[in-house]
This record gives C-alpha cells, structure tokens and sequence, in this order.
C-alpha cells in the first residue's frame, strides 16, 4: 500500500511542478496607475484614486502617429483624400504623404491606406471627396475600417484593450449619401516588456452615427469623419514573469506538502488496516 501513496505522490508532484513551471516560464502582464507624484505603482486590477496628468512619450515632439486603412467600394481612387484639421488651426486639404491608393472592383472602388501624424490636442481627420478636381455629382461613401491606430504598433498577445476598436467597422448597408462622423476619446498608454524597453501605443473608445447633411444651397457633400479628443490619464502595462524566489517557495511547499499529506492518508490507512485485522481476529470488542 506504501509503495501505490508513493507513486501517487510523485505523479501529483510532478503534475504540480509542471504547473508551477509552465506559470513561472510565462509572462504576466500588470496593470498600473501611477500616482501623480509618479512615484506609486498600483498593478493589477487594483484602482487608486489618485491619477496623474502627463505626456508618457516625451520625445514624440507633441505628435501622435495614425495608421489608417479603409476600403471605399464604390468611389474611384482619384475622387479620395484626406483631410486634417485641429484647434491650433492645421488645416490640410488632400493629404498625400504616405498614402497609398489601390483599386477595387475593375476601377470602381478603392483601398485608402495612409500613414501620418496628429497633433496631441483635439481635432479631426477625415475622408473625403473635397480635394478632388471635380466633385463627383453622388459620391458613395459607404466603407469597410480595416485598421485604425495610434502610436507604436503593440505586439504583445493577450493585452486587454482597445488598440484597433474600428476593425472590421462595416457601413456598406448604410445610405451612399449619408456622412459618418466617428467621435473617438483616445487614452495614451504606455507599454514595458521584460527588458524595460517602453512602447507607446493608444487606445481608444468610438461612438458612432451616420446622416445627411442640407443647407440652404442643397445637400453637403458627405464624408468619413474621425473626431478626436485625448483623455488626461495615462495607462500602464508592465510585462513580468514570477520572482525566481517565489517559484523556489512554491515547488518546496508542493513538495512538503504533499509528502505531509501523504504521511497522514497513509497513517490512516494504516491504522483502518491493523483495527480490521483485530476485528477479524475477534480482539475488539
């Protein structure tokens, strides 16, 4: 019987092992607020009260990059263009630098890529017809997002959060004439990985609504709008893995614990044992 608890033992000691090396391999990622002295760090799902106002990238020069790619069926590519506009009175009609303009269905539709930068106080981008030569007379602006992002480009898996929260936004069922305006409140957020190394990715919410538009002089050309606004705190993942001491700790209180325990199951079944042999032998009354 001693010998069935022992190789019981060792196969539940080896199962537990396993699963405290397989947690201490891997990687977890904390959640953190700073306080505003910045000194504090409160991780995981625990909240202070305390928040903090600060720019987390400092050498970004007050800029944030966006990464756009939406797809416009039924507009040809020469009538697209993007325009910027914010509070300290940037106002870019017809934005090119890296963008790129693909066709779609035999010339009929258009994949708008485009890669640019923002200034950090509110204002908006938006896809349009307004920079082309000529307007067309309806212009289609039902899409597909595929991807809409701000800062670095976060790698890491199993990051709770909205880094991309337009993907896949699909407005071809929408009217073609209608204007869509996404209202968008981005959080700066920072990111450090096991080497310290920092990235500065954004997350965002989005509130969306579509419409059409009329003045006095007849219907307003419609467009995609993304308007935007930052919020004042930051958020900030810290990617860990287990102290090696609390690892140690832990395989020697498996390990102790579990031959305690098998002492006690098998000083029991020991003593069952011995009590059924003096009943059987008629030497307990």
């Amino acid at each position: 019987m001693k010998g069935k608890v022992s190789v019981c033992c060792c196969f539940f000691i080896l199962f537990l092992l396993l699963s405290e090396l397989t947690g201490f391999i891997a990687t977890e990622v904390k959640e953190c607020e700073r306080n505003r002295e910045d000194k504090v760090l409160s991780c995981y799902r625990k909240r202070v009260n305390e928040l903090y106002v600060e720019d987390p990238d400092k050498d970004s020069s007050g800029k944030i990059e966006v990464t756009l790619n939406i797809s416009l069926p039924n507009l040809h590519c020469e009538l697209i263009g993007l325009d910027i506009q914010d509070e300290m009175g940037r106002h870019e009609i017809g934005h090119i630098d890296n963008s790129v303009k693909i066709p779609l269905n035999n010339g009929d539709g258009c994949r708008f890529e485009s890669h640019f930068s923002i200034n950090k106080i509110p204002g908006n981008f938006h896809v349009s017809t307004h920079s082309a030569t000529a307007q067309p007379q309806n212009p289609d602006m039902t899409h597909v997002i595929h991807k809409l992002s701000f800062g670095d480009q976060l790698q890491a898996q199993k990051i709770r959060g909205s880094f991309n929260a337009l993907e896949g936004a699909d407005k071809l069922s929408s009217n073609p004439l209608a204007s869509h305006d996404y209202i968008l409140k981005i959080v700066p957020t920072v990111y450090e990985d096991m080497s310290g190394k920092q990235q500065y990715p954004f997350q965002y919410t989005v509130a969306n609504k579509e419409y059409v538009v009329y003045s006095h002089t007849g219907r307003i050309t419609p467009a995609i709008w993304f308007r935007y606004d930052l919020t004042p705190i930051t958020l900030k993942y810290i990617e860990r893995r287990q102290p090696l001491y609390r690892f140690i700790t832990t395989i020697c209180a498996i390990i102790g614990g579990t031959f305690t325990v098998a002492g006690i199951f098998d000083s029991c079944i020991f003593t069952a044992s011995e009590a059924w042999k003096k009943i059987q032998l008629g030497k307990m009354q």
